[in-house]
């Protein structure tokens, strides 16, 4: 067991495929192999490609990493031992250090298993794996198999992009009257940019066709927790009076998935700094391609440069703006190995203290997304009215709010009760991504 990691007492079981018929089960039984067949047939439709590129070399390395991802989908539909990695990359050694973990918390007679361990490690390990496949398959070891549906959402999303940016321009000329009204808007306008998810919808398209802005009083009774007023109080108070030199303030963005709702963020992210709410916003991506559609520094960099060139007005502004943003320093774009292992976040701290001990010089942290929300609280199976600070196990660098779209079947901060009324009434509720919230904790803990 890693002697780093310490149990939260009397936390419930994790959700798992175990459970059979449970949303963990359907996920790993149905929806990761099809997510593999789609990576595979697009590394094999890259074939000519690869050897236009480096030869029979190329023709090589896409075969091997197709026998790679074949066997891979083997072990997963039938349940075989999870194995350690073998490509020697700087953060195996912490997978294989996890492996050994998980295998101390399930015992000796029972081995770590695609369904018999924690939804949330599998997961996060089978897109490790996908890694693998094409590190041990150069020359083509930097193909992003997930990069075509990735843009392709963004261009397919580019209506709706418009009309966002055509309103963050009307918004720059009111700031001073409308900033609180503003920021509640478009905090709701990255949160419902959330749906956008390619994992979820295993890759098939999921672009946002209309203005967001015009369905927000149509969604709002679809947002089950809104704390937005204490980000605004959190942020405001930051701000201060507004006499004297104000002090710095930084707000951490932990991105979710690129395309759109990558520009729900960056125009959430523009306003806060062009109102004076915040003076440097701080980016937090995946070092490699995971769980299809999550932002890279590529996907970032791209966007930014693909809205700039946009053939339209506005757009092409924001881009433009976006970039001075970089160039100055107000914005910046970081990748951390720990967002990318299999740790939930009440591990952080003493896994990668670095990152825990940067975020802790935010104002605030907003997390993106399904996926950070399943790490905030350990993707366990708490009951719905457990108190959302007491489901983060100790995770509080600083004040945060997580901002998510409900596709995974764990939630908490619930009024009591509230849960069963919904399953009730919809028991889909907690999968279908029509449900949202916009979940805050300050840095202490909350009774």
């Amino acid at each position: 067991m890693d002697a780093n990691l310490v149990l939260f007492p009397g936390a419930p079981p994790s959700l798992s495929a175990k459970y059979e018929g449970s949303f963990a089960y359907l996920t790993i039984r149905d929806r990761l192999p099809t997510i593999l067949t789609k990576v595979i047939d697009t590394i094999h439709r890259n074939k000519n490609k690869f050897f236009e590129e480096y030869g029979e070399e190329g023709v090589e390395a896409e075969k091997r990493a197709i026998s790679f991802l074949s066997r891979l989908r083997n072990e997963m539909q039938t349940d075989k031992k999870v194995l350690p990695l073998l490509d020697g990359r700087e953060d195996a050694q912490a997978w294989n250090s996890y492996l050994q973990y998980q295998q101390s918390q399930q015992g000796e007679h029972s081995p770590v298993s695609w369904f018999t361990s924690p939804w949330l490690y599998v997961e996060c390990y089978m897109y490790r794996r996908i890694q693998e496949a094409l590190w041990l398959s150069p020359p083509v070891s930097g193909f992003d198999a997930f990069w075509e549906s990735k843009t392709q959402s963004y261009l397919d999303s580019a209506p709706a992009t418009a009309a966002l940016c055509s309103h963050l321009q009307l918004v720059r000329s009111t700031l001073t009257h409308s900033a609180h009204a503003q920021l509640l808007k478009l905090l709701q306008v990255s949160l419902w940019g959330n749906k956008c998810d390619l994992s979820i919808s295993a890759g098939q398209e999921n672009s946002q066709k209309g203005s967001p802005l015009d369905s927000l009083d149509g969604l709002r009774a679809c947002v089950l927790v809104d704390h937005s007023e204490q980000v605004w109080s959190v942020l405001a108070a930051a701000c201060g009076d507004g006499r004297g030199q104000r002090s710095p303030v930084r707000v951490d963005v932990v991105l979710d998935n690129a395309g759109f709702e990558l520009v729900t963020d960056l125009v959430l992210a523009d306003f806060l700094i062009a109102s004076g709410v915040a003076t440097e916003i701080r980016f937090h991506g995946k070092s490699f391609p995971w769980f299809v559609s999550d932002v890279t520094a590529r996907d970032f960099e791209w966007t930014l440069s693909q809205t700039s060139a946009a053939n339209h007005k506005q757009m092409s502004a924001c881009g433009a703006q976006w970039q001075r943003y970089v160039k100055e320093g107000a914005w910046s774009y970081q990748d951390h190995a720990f967002w990318t292992l299999p740790h939930d976040f009440s591990q952080m701290a003493s896994v990668a203290p670095d990152l825990y001990a940067d975020l802790a010089s935010a104002r605030l942290l907003l997390l993106k997304g399904d996926l950070n929300y399943r790490k905030l609280v350990g993707d366990r199976d708490w009951p719905h009215a457990t108190p959302f600070s007491h489901a983060l196990r100790g995770f509080h660098p600083a004040p945060l709010c997580s901002l998510r779209t409900l596709k995974a079947n764990v939630q908490v901060g619930l009024e009591a009760g509230q849960g069963e009324e919904l399953s009730a009434a919809t028991p889909t509720w907690m999968t279908s991504g029509s449900f949202g919230v916009i979940q805050f904790c300050s840095s202490d803990r909350e009774q």
